[in-house]
Parts: structure tokens; C-alpha cells; sequence
């Protein structure tokens, strides 16, 4: 809920010449050289001023951040590095929160979902290389930016080399450095770059951009690589610069890291994804169009690593986001917060992907300054030259990058064979708004020589008897390749001659042609295979890499490329996952969502059988090179239960108002000074964190004895951007704010209904929604510190504020949480989350029956359960998500109410009726059982007067996939067990 920035870039840059992105950044020069001690630590990853070297194989290293503890479900992780690796990325970058492995200070704790040991399997499995970025800071709109709250108590500045702060990280520094040590390259595992700390790079007060890098606390930049390579990492340690400024570049001296890289954050794009637009509007925004666009700004600056935030992006569960956001953190990335491959941008990196990483020669090309009507004959576009030893990589893009329109142009090529203006057989070529190409001259394809090409490459690869390139364009598009002349002509094509246009000019053989929704497969005598594409039937094809016995196993690598018959090439569908050949047997893992055509485009061997995730497919149609067939795909018949019709239980959750009600196990707010950053502006302090409570709702009880006098109650809580809270008398509900979503705190005066008798005793309750604490970007910011609880207090009539007795309750155990399966944040305050009850196992047979749709007819917070089953068959992906419609009063306008979604005792959404945007919550394989008994559990906390209802909740099915994805097994999490809360 609530505002929430997403779906940003942030990348590394290897360059050797100034660098200027975006409006406002500062030219660099960014150089990279080998640190002397990183020479004696290892020599598997090495790099020069223009890429990293792995086994010394020089890498294209296209990431994608994925953030483990966002999927607390390990089975599933394998399906997202399959989905990654398969489009070409070689890597994935991964945060490590350091608030949800050591909630209690002192006891670090990675086990269960927070284990990363099946994370490392998974990505060595699927051929995935990882950057690891344990912070201690990583930002990562989670609460706190990954401090634990406990973090907010120290005396000395968070992120710097104060005493405590370090002490404070030491413990958790030393764990996870021992982890991410274990899984490095160097120890067979599949780590081969280390992050230290996160956009350490500004301090709060930035007006004057060259004293920035003064104001940073080098000492502790230092401390932290050193406590990383003390417990055993060796790999090359890198900077993200969230500006660059050269900060702990190498050579820059104290703090120097191995290889200086930066972020970037495409704000400029459209809106952004921001202002809590919700998922698909996200996703829109920063479609395969920005890819587009955005992806080749980088690749036109010779960038040879980088990383995608997010590729998957997951969900906020149980409580870790921060203020800005909601549940769901999808944030429009490629792969759905559900696995599904169903956005457009997910095809365009493919395309992005298998071109890089068939382009080799890209690795040592760069930029050249030069007048840009050297090569294109129109302003109103913009062309970027990268040159390489031999290679040539023109990408054109519309100098109004907002632009829709197209513009007709020619282009002026530099080639081995001399200039040419292309298209040399007439007509013009045409870029369309919010779309860049990447073209080619020199272009090694094999053992062939590409002159040049308009057409942008999907990706080649060699076979004994033959090399096929695939070339694609978009719809109504004319493009242009040659190749030398001695080759000649295509002799044969599978389609309409027609289509297509070959003539011997000079020394070349110059194709052109059309692009429509029919491919040219045209073949050479010289062995060489072209395909021509549209762009959305390139989306079909799938360049998958065979397996091999040597030491880059399933990784990506320049033998892969060069060597022949590494690879298979797949005209086919949803997704193609993994190949091998067995014997005349070629068998293929993938998914699809539809009966679908495959076609066997390329392959060492033409098979005489074929198989998809293990079920033999007749083979249609056959020629010496290739062969066809049709995969059926058939839906099993998904039996989803209807919440509507099934018996829920139903308890009372806020019997802390009854006048019986015995808090005497509260914890008493007694502190009288704060290391907060806050001033105390009450007695004693009512500061959360103070008394180890850090995530969910709080609760307040506040015991005073009357004069007479009392008219009201002020009150100033805070609890973070789209907070709320609720206040009563004794049992009298006084009111509530309802949350804004761009409001941190509130304050407000609630009048007491009548005059309070001298000398009895009230108890006021304050219920405040904690929505996670802020984030804490800038380096010397302590912004994490900003309290959560009540700032201020007074009743009006009495002068003595001391003479409030103030108790407090959040999760049960506070600091010292008793669920270490979900970690220290999935759980809050309200009376049944205290008592376990969200836990498969609670006792809800005696409680009264009554459906959520019924809901609540007073203020207060009532507790739902229900028990289903599934029985989804194997073989099928199926993802599942719970929908919640918007309840409204009779006037039409939003009740305004508050509910959290508990699936197996996992916190697995947030929903705000006034406020959304969320109303779907993905409920992931491995936390839901899809072979049995599941338990939904539902917390509703109703602040109007007239109660609340929750209307139309269901559990639908998102998609049926059939799929060759590993299943997930159940995750274990603890069950219920008696817990003394009163």
C-alpha cells in the first residue's frame, strides 16, 4: 500500500573514457586495474579495463537481482534462475537482510528460508553466476534498509566506524561472510563477485556535489571489507556509486574496492514506478519498450556488467517492507511476482541477452566521439558508434526518447569492404517511437563474415554442416544485410521468393527485405543459415546450451559459442528451460501454457526421437537438419475451494478492552532517555524500538486515575507512510486516523463522551500500525531511527503527563521472538498473533462461526480462520493468488479497515481498503500445500463506527502452466503451541 519507488536500474560499469548518464550526473573517468593483494587470492575471476575474466573466459555478466528471502519458498528458487539463465542473463545479483537473520542481538540465525545453501545449489544447477551483497546496509525498500530495529538503540552513528555500530555488525558480518566464503568460485560454488555495504555515497546534507566523497566515513568502508576478508572472501569486491563520483574506486585510496561501478535510476522515464500506481501499472511503465530504449543507452557506453533491479521481484511478506511500499513487490520486472513469463519485457531481454552473449567482440569495443551526421541523415535521431578490434555496434535510438513517431533514415556504415549508405537496394530504414536498434558491421558469425546488418541479431551458433544466424525486425520494417559476395545468393527459402530481395553489388551479396509475420529461412551454399524474423516470432525461439563435463558445467562461456554443436536452437513456446542429447534422443525441460508447435531448429544431431519434460513427442515433419512436432498441452480441471462456502471461525482480537483485562506481562514504558535521534517530548519514552518491538501493529495502554477534570485525549503517534491508528476509552471507541499515504505521523484531540468521575480509574488504548521502519540511504543519514509508537501525548484537563501509566505489547517475545522458521518480523501485536492463533493448529473448533463477509459491526479487530484443501496434479505450475474487493458504505465511499492475510502462519499480505492499490496477494507453492490442508487465517481491524466487511475474497488460480519446473516441497514452519499471553 502506499506510495512505493520500484522497478529501478542500477548497473557496473567497466569503461575507460567519461561516462555522463542521465540528466545532472558528472562525467567520470572510471578506470579499473588489478589491485596488487587480489592477485595472491585468487585467479578465477580476474578482469581488465574492459570486462571481468572468469576461468579465464572474458564474460559479458548480465544480471538479474533476485532477492532470496523475498521467495521464502527454496524449491522454487531453481524455477526462477532456470527462467533467468534462460534468456541469456549469465548472472543474478542477491541482497542479504541482516534484520531477519539476527532479530535478537546477538544470535545470528540462517536457517530454514533463511538458509542460503539451496539458493548457491539452485544457481550452480541452473548455470547462474552470483554477486552476493550481504550490506551490512543494502537499502532495498525493506524496513530499516535491512538494519535490525534493535540497530535504532546504539549510541554512535549507524553505517560508520563508530564503536558500537561495528560491534553491533561484527557478529552478522562474520556469519554470512563465512556462508558467501563457502559458496565462491573458489570452493566450487557460484559466487564470483562480493558487494561491501550498498550506494555508500552521499551524506544528508549533498548541496555541493564535490564534497561528497569528504563527508563519507572511509575508515568504516575499510572495516567492512576487511571483516569480509578476514572470514575467507576472496573474490574481486565491487562499488555501486549511487552518483558517479569515483567513491572507493580503485586506486582512490582508503576504502578502495577491485572494481568501480555505479547506479542509475531512470526516473526520467515516463512516471517512474512510484506514487503506489499499483503492480500492472508499474509494469507498464518500465515495459519492454523502456528495455528497449534504456538497456541499449548502456550497451551504447560499452557496459559489460549489468545488473536488472528487479528481475523478480517478489513479495514483501510477514512484515519486511518498509513505509513506501506494499506486499507485493512485483515492481513490473520481467518475471511475475507468480513466476509467470507473461510480460513482453521478458522476451525483449532474451533478445538482449542471446545477442551479448553471441557477440564476443562487444566485450573490448568502445564508444567513439564523433559527429553523429557521419552516420545517420536526420536529427531527430541520435547514434552511438562502438568500436571494436574489428566489429562495429551502431545503435540508433529517437533523440526525444518520450518520442511515438517514426522516422524514415539511412545510415552510413564504416566496413572492411569500405563505406556504405544502407539500405543500398532502396527505400529507408524506419525506427519507431520508444524503440533503438542494434546494428552491425564486421560482425564475425562463426567462420562467416557479416558485412553488415540492419537487422538486429538474436543470436547464431556453429553446427558441423552448417551455422544459423537469426536476424529479427519489426512489423513493416525494411532491412538490409550483406555478406561478401563469394558466398552469393540464398539457393532455396521455405517461403514466397517473393519476400525477399537478393542482389551482387560490388563485393557484396546484399539482402533486403520486408519484416512481416512470416519468416525467410534462407540458405547459403557456402553452410551458412539465416533466419529473418519479426520481432514478436523471435519471442519463439530459445538458444539453449548443452551440458557439459568441464569445469563451467551449465555456465555460460565463449567455447559455447565458438565451439560447434554446444547448443541447441528451438522454435517453440512459453518457455524452454534445459537440453540434452542422449544417444539419436533429443530431450527438452520446459513449460508451456498452450498446444504448441516446436520445431527443432538446430541441434548436433537431427534426433529420431524427441522428448519434452520426459513424454516422447511425435515428430511431424522431418528434413536432414531439422524436424517438427506438437506438444499437447492439456489443463487439469483445478478444483480451488470457494472461501465464500466454507465454515470459518471467528474470535474476538482486541480483548484488551474489557474492563477485566489483566496487562500486568506488558512491557512497561519506563525508559526516561532515548538514544534515539528523536528527542523525548513525553516522560518516559513511548519509542517502540526502545522496548524491542519492530514490525506490525503496537499496542498502547495507558492507566491514569481521574480528577474530574479530563474533557479529552491528544495524541501524536507515528508509524511510517500510510499508517493508522485507533483509540479507545475504557471501552469507549474515541476514533482513529485512517492513514494517509504520504503521512509518516499524525496528531489529533479526541473528546471524551461525558465528564470522568474524580478518583476512578480509565485506561486508555492507542492501536497503531506499524508499517516498517525507514530506509537509510544517505551514509551519515540515521533516518532508520525515526520512532514508531507515540511522540506525544496529553489529556486535556489534567497538567501531570507523569501521571499516565504507559504499557506496551507488539509480538510475542519482542526481540526475543519464539517463531525462528519465519524470522523476527512476521508477526505483530494484535492479541490473536500473540497467542499464536495464525499458526497451523490453533484451537478454533470451540470459537464462534461466522464468515468474514459478516465482518465486524463495532470498531475493534476480529479473527477469522478456515481450513481447505488443494490437490493440484503433478506436472502443472499453478499459480494461486487471494483476492479482497473493496467494501464501501452506502454513501459509495471506502470503509475504512485493515486486514492481514495469514496463510500457514505466514504473513503473506497487508490490505488497506481506503488506501490500496493491492487487492491481489500471491500465495507461493511451498508456504500454500498444494497436496493437502491449508489454513487461512485473517486479522480485521475495523476503525468505523459502523464496522466493517470483507467482500468478495477468493482464492483464484492465476494460470495452469504444464510444466518441467522442479516442485517445490512444503516448507516447514513451526505449528501452534500454547503460548502464555493473557
Amino acid at each position: 500500500m502506499s506510495r512505493f519507488f520500484g522497478s529501478v536500474f542500477w548497473l557496473w560499469c567497466l569503461l575507460a573514457y567519461p561516462l555522463s548518464i542521465g540528466a545532472g550526473f558528472l562525467p567520470l573517468e572510471a578506470t579499473s586495474s588489478i589491485r596488487g593483494d587480489n592477485r595472491t587470492l585468487q585467479d578465477l575471476v580476474t578482469w581488465d579495463e574492459h570486462s571481468i575474466f572468469v576461468r579465464g573466459e572474458r564474460l559479458v555478466f548480465l544480471s538479474g537481482e533476485v532477492h532470496p528471502f523475498r521467495l521464502p519458498s527454496p524449491g522454487l528458487w531453481l524455477d526462477v534462475f532456470q527462467k533467468i539463465r534462460s534468456i541469456g542473463f549469465t548472472g543474478v545479483s542477491f541482497y542479504v537482510m541482516w534484520g531477519l537473520l539476527e532479530g535478537e542481538p546477538g544470535q545470528v540465525r540462517a536457517e530454514g528460508v533463511f538458509a542460503l545453501e539451496e539458493f548457491f545449489k539452485a544457481a550452480s544447477q541452473a548455470g547462474i553466476y552470483l554477486l552476493a551483497r550481504p550490506g551490512p546496509y543494502i537499502n532495498a525498500e525493506v524496513s530499516g534498509g535491512g538494519f535490525p530495529g534493535w540497530v535504532s538503540r546504539l549510541r554512535g552513528l549507524i553505517r560508520s566506524s563508530s564503536a558500537d555500530f561495528e560491534q553491533a555488525a561484527k557478529g552478522y558480518l562474520s556469519t554470512i561472510g563465512r556462508i558467501i566464503g563457502d559458496a565462491q568460485i573458489t570452493n566450487g560454488g557460484p559466487v564470483i563477485l562480493v558487494q561491501p555495504e550498498n550506494e555508500y555515497s552521499f551524506c544528508v546534507d549533498y548541496t555541493s556535489p564535490g564534497q561528497i566523497s569528504a563527508c563519507l566515513d572511509k575508515p568504516y568502508m575499510t572495516w567492512v571489507e576487511a571483516e569480509l576478508r578476514d572470514v575467507g572472501i576472496v573474490v574481486p569486491f565491487l562499488s555501486n556509486d549511487a552518483v558517479p563520483l569515483g567513491n572507493f574506486a580503485p586506486g582512490s585510496g582508503v576504502g578502495a574496492v577491485d572494481i568501480y561501478g555505479l547506479d542509475d535510476y531512470p526516473f526520467q522515464w515516463g512516471a517512474g514506478c512510484k506514487g503506489g500506481v499499483g503492480t500492472e501499472e508499474c509494469a507498464a511503465m518500465v515495459n519492454h519498450e523502456f528495455e528497449r530504449v534504456f538497456n541499449k543507452v548502456l550497451y551504447s557506453m560499452g557496459v559489460t556488467m549489468m545488473n536488472i533491479y528487479m528481475i523478480f521481484g517478489g513479495t514483501n511478506w510477514g512484515n519486511l517492507g518498509h513505509p513506501g511500499g506494499y506486499t507485493s513487490y512485483d515492481v513490473g520486472a520481467a518475471i511475475k511476482e507468480n513466476r509467470q513469463l507473461t510480460r513482453e519485457k521478458y522476451s525483449e531481454l532474451k533478445l538482449q541477452g542471446h545477442f551479448l552473449q553471441a557477440s564476443p567482440s562487444y566485450l573490448t569495443a568502445t564508444p567513439k566521439e564523433e559527429s553523429l551526421a557521419v552516420y545517420v541523415n536526420t536529427s531527430e535521431l541520435t547514434l552511438t558508434r562502438l568500436r571494436g578490434p574489428s566489429t562495429n555496434y551502431y545503435i540508433v535510438r529517437q533523440a526525444d526518447f518520450a518520442s511515438r513517431g517514426s522516422v524514415q533514415y539511412t545510415l552510413e556504415m564504416e566496413t572492411s569492404l569500405g563505406n556504405v549508405t544502407i539500405p543500398q537496394l532502396g527505400g529507408a530504414l524506419i525506427l519507431h517511437g520508444r524503440d533503438s536498434k542494434i546494428m552491425v558491421s564486421d560482425y564475425p558469425v562463426g567462420a562467416f563474415s557479416l558485412i553488415y546488418s540492419s537487422a538486429e541479431i538474436f543470436g547464431w551458433r556453429r553446427y558441423k554442416s552448417r551455422t544459423v544466424l537469426l536476424l529479427y525486425g519489426d512489423i513493416s520494417e525494411t532491412h538490409e544485410f550483406a555478406i561478401p559476395r563469394s558466398y552469393g545468393c540464398p539457393t532455396g527459402n521455405e517461403v514466397e521468393t517473393s519476400n525477399f530481395t537478393c542482389q551482387l553489388v560490388d563485393d557484396l551479396a546484399v539482402v533486403q527485405w520486408d519484416v512481416g509475420v512470416d519468416r525467410r529461412i534462407l540458405f547459403f551454399d557456402s553452410g551458412l543459415e539465416v533466419e529473418l524474423l519479426w520481432r514478436n516470432e523471435a519471442y519463439n525461439y530459445w538458444i539453449l546450451d548443452l551440458p557439459t563435463s568441464d569445469s563451467a558445467g551449465n555456465y555460460a562461456s565463449a567455447a559455447k559459442i565458438h565451439e560447434a554443436d554446444s547448443s541447441v536452437i528451438i522454435r517453440g513456446g512459453y518457455l524452454m528451460r534445459t537440453a540434452f542429447v542422449n544417444d539419436d534422443s533429443l530431450y527438452l525441460v520446459g513449460d508451456v501454457n498452450a498446444t504448441t508447435d516446436i520445431e527443432i531448429v538446430a541441434a548436433p544431431i537431427t534426433p529420431k526421437k524427441l522428448f519434452f519434460n520426459d513424454q516422447e513427442i511425435a515428430i511431424t515433419r522431418s528434413t536432414d537438419i531439422r524436424l517438427s512436432g506438437t506438444i499437447p498441452y492439456t489443463p487439469p480441471t483445478i478444483d480451488i475451494a470457494d472461501l465464500s462456502r466454507l465454515e470459518w471461525s471467528y474470535i474476538d482480537s482486541l480483548p484488551e478492552l474489557s474492563e477485566d483485562y489483566d496487562d500486568s506481562n506488558w512491557t512497561r514504558c519506563t525508559l526516561t532517555s532515548t538514544n534515539n535521534t528523536r528527542s523525548l517530548t513525553t516522560p518516559t519514552s513511548l519509542y517502540a524500538s526502545d522496548y524491542g518491538y519492530h514490525g506490525g501493529s503496537l499496542l498502547y495502554r495507558g492507566h491514569f486515575t481521574a480528577t474530574g477534570k479530563e474533557s479529552g485525549f491528544f495524541v501524536e503517534a507515528q508509524g511510517g507512510d500510510g499508517f493508522a491508528y485507533s483509540v479507545w476509552l475504557d471501552s469507549t471507541y474515541l476514533g482513529y486516523w485512517p492513514g494517509s499515504s504520504f503521512s509518516v505521523s499524525h496528531n489529533q484531540t479526541f473528546d471524551f463522551p461525558s465528564r470522568l468521575d474524580t478518583g476512578t480509574s480509565h485506561v486508555l488504548t492507542v492501536l497503531i500500525d506499524h508499517m516498517g521502519l525507514h530506509e537509510n540511504f544517505e551514509a551519515d543519514g540515521q533516518y532508520m531511527r525515526e520512532p514508531r509508537g507515540i511522540l506525544k501525548y496529553s489529556i486535556t484537563g489534567q497538567t501531570n503527563a507523569s501521571a499516565i501509566d504507559w504499557k506496551m505489547t507488539g509480538n510475542f517475545g519482542g526481540e526475543r521472538y519464539v517463531d525462528y522458521s519465519r524470522g523476527p518480523l512476521n508477526e505483530g501485536g494484535t492479541w490473536a498473533e500473540r497467542k499464536g492463533y495464525h499458526l497451523p493448529g490453533a484451537p478454533t473448533d470451540a470459537w464462534v462461526k461466522r464468515h468474514p463477509s459478516q465482518g465486524l459491526g463495532s470498531p475493534g479487530i476480529g479473527f477469522f480462520s478456515t481450513k481447505f484443501e488443494l490437490e493440484i496434479p503433478e506436472g502443472f505450475d499453478v499459480p494461486i493468488s487471494l483476492t479482497i474487493g473493496n467494501s464501501s458504505t452506502p454513501e459509495g465511499t471506502p470503509q475504512n479497515f485493515r486486514v492481514q492475510i495469514f496463510i500457514n502462519g505466514w504473513q503473506f499480505g497487508k490490505y488497506v481498503n481506503n488506501l490500496g492499490p493491492q487487492s491481489r496477494f500471491i500465495l507461493p507453492e511451498g508456504i500454500l500445500n498444494y497436496e493437502g490442508s491449508n489454513y487461512l487465517a485473517l486479522t480485521l481491524w475495523s476503525q468505523d463506527a459502523s464496522g466493517a466487511t470483507i467482500r468478495d475474497l477468493a482464492l483464484e488460480v492465476d494460470g495452469i502452466i504444464q510444466s518441467g519446473y522442479s516442485k517445490p516441497s512444503l516448507v516447514n514452519g513451526t505449528s501452534y503451541s500454547p503460548r502464555d499471553v493473557i
